[in-house]
């Protein structure tokens, strides 16, 4: 017994050297795993085979080398006459803002865009539905959670009508994300023509040790034309109120306009490196918008994504630079609040020049040992005087970031570092002063559903619950 328990500490003691020397990685995170390696030795290894080890270069690569391709079509769809993409806001006050979002993610800012708001997961997914049923040419639908229950498959029959009149139909999904998923019930779509896959770094992750990087991307495009982003998966917990959630409070954005051009490229990327060369998609100038300018449309949008192929964290930079740009107000919904430093310095910046820092949190977790982190997180920003509200009309799963009153963020991304670091994103930047009023208003609504986070109210926490919110703290690295 004690020869194993030196081989298990040996093995233990390079893994611990590995990760300090040979991985390049921020110092929080190489701590976490030091913990994981030092309190629970041996399933420790396991944990790190599986979560610690990332992508390989050669993923890497590829991943960054299509995304490069792909977005090389754009080239061909700048008409200088339409006045659809270019790196100018409508507003030149937003122009150093805006300039900076393009650099970032080496994408246009989009003008002349019509936007919906959906914050109830049955008009949104009716919406969808209506699209869907009214598509010509192609349907592209990329999701972190694509579900078979009764929700997913309204959505299958459809895709599968659809494919029968020769429309062209890609569903990607991240099979991590999707469980419960039954591929049987694929099979009439299959026979349509329709064409599934799994997302590159889900598909067979447990046995290429990779389950720590999911599409987390909600994305759909109709004929090039119609495009949704946001929060809302396809699955029954989205749609009813249910006895675990109880009523289901997202956002999610349906666009008509170029915007859509950019999801749609981000698609194909993600599709063209989950599939073998015979399976690409080409012909990408037919997948994206050649309408004319809608002059009542006047959304200008902005996409940001991001993922662990690229070290860069967009989407976090995107975060940081709305925040420290705030002249009035910062007001933020995020299901996880687990921010990094650069993230916490930024809104206690904020706060402390006087801006109005607000963020609201669920009462109820999805993931208890997450939620306990987002507690912890929330009692140390609201020692900075940050003003914290935790909704109790559902479940809160809305991803909006409100910024003084004209520009806003939308999408997929969490404020938590899985978001920031390991996931695959996609999010909205808006710069259009209507669309901020409403995502105010319905920010304001919840607040009428809310209470705020008061330090009696921690005080009257049990040892036991803030002992797990400062483990889980702890690990929040690496979560």
């Amino acid at each position: 017994m004690s020869v194993l328990l030196i081989i298990l500490y040996l093995i233990n003691l390079l893994f611990a050297l590995f990760l300090i020397f040979y991985r390049e990685r921020d110092t929080s995170v190489t701590w976490a795993w030091l913990l994981v390696f030092m309190f629970i030795p041996f399933l420790g290894f396991i944990l790190y085979l599986f979560f610690g080890l990332g992508l390989s270069k050669k993923e890497r690569y590829e991943i960054k080398n299509q995304i490069t391709m792909d977005f090389s079509s754009l080239d061909d769809i700048y008409d200088p006459t339409l006045q659809l993409y270019d790196d100018l806001p409508s507003d030149s006050k937003h122009a150093q803002l805006a300039y900076f979002m393009s650099n970032l993610n080496h994408t246009p800012l989009t003008h002349h865009n019509s936007v919906t708001i959906l914050t109830d997961g049955e008009k949104k997914l009716e919406a969808l539905l209506n699209d869907i049923k009214h598509a010509k040419k192609f349907i592209h639908i990329e999701y972190y959670a694509f579900v078979t229950d009764k929700t997913g498959m309204r959505v299958v029959d459809l895709l599968t009508e659809k494919a029968k009149e020769g429309v062209e139909v890609c569903l990607l999904y991240d099979e991590l994300g999707s469980k419960g998923v039954k591929r049987t019930k694929f099979s009439k779509l299959i026979e349509a023509g329709g064409r599934i896959q799994t997302f590159v770094t889900s598909e067979k992750a447990i046995l290429k040790f990779r389950v720590n990087y999911h599409d987390h991307r909600k994305i759909a495009v109709i004929d090039g034309k119609i495009s949704y982003v946001g929060g809302f998966n396809i699955a029954d917990q989205y749609v009813e109120t249910t006895k675990k959630f109880g009523y289901w409070r997202d956002t999610h954005l349906r666009i008509d306009g170029p915007a859509t051009s950019i999801l749609e490229l981000r698609f194909l990327s993600d599709w063209n490196v989950s599939v073998p060369d015979d399976k690409k998609l080409i012909g990408k100038l037919d997948y994206l918008y050649h309408e004319k300018p809608n002059e009542k449309a006047t959304t200008d949008i902005q996409i940001i994504a991001s993922g662990p192929h690229d070290e860069k964290q967009q989407i976090k930079l995107a975060f940081t630079k709305l925040i420290t740009s705030a002249k009035k107000r910062i007001w933020i919904q995020t299901p996880y609040f687990i921010p990094d430093d650069t993230i916490l310095d930024a809104l206690k910046i904020a706060k402390q020049s006087g801006v109005d820092v607000r963020i609201m949190i669920p009462n109820k977790p999805d993931h208890p040992f997450i939620y306990r982190a987002t507690q912890y997180f929330a009692q140390v920003i609201m020692k900075h005087d940050v003003d914290v509200f935790i909704y109790e009309g559902g479940f809160l799963h809305s991803k909006v970031l409100i910024m003084d009153d004209e520009v806003s963020i939308v999408g997929s991304a969490n404020q938590d570092i899985r978001s920031y670091k390991l996931n695959f994103e996609a999010s909205a930047v808006m710069y259009d002063k209507s669309i901020n009023d409403t995502l105010s208003h319905y920010f304001t609504e919840d607040l009428k559903q809310s209470k705020e986070l008061t330090q009696q109210m921690i005080d009257d926490m049990s040892i036991w619950l803030k002992f797990k919110q400062k483990t889980a703290r702890l690990f929040s690295p690496i979560m």
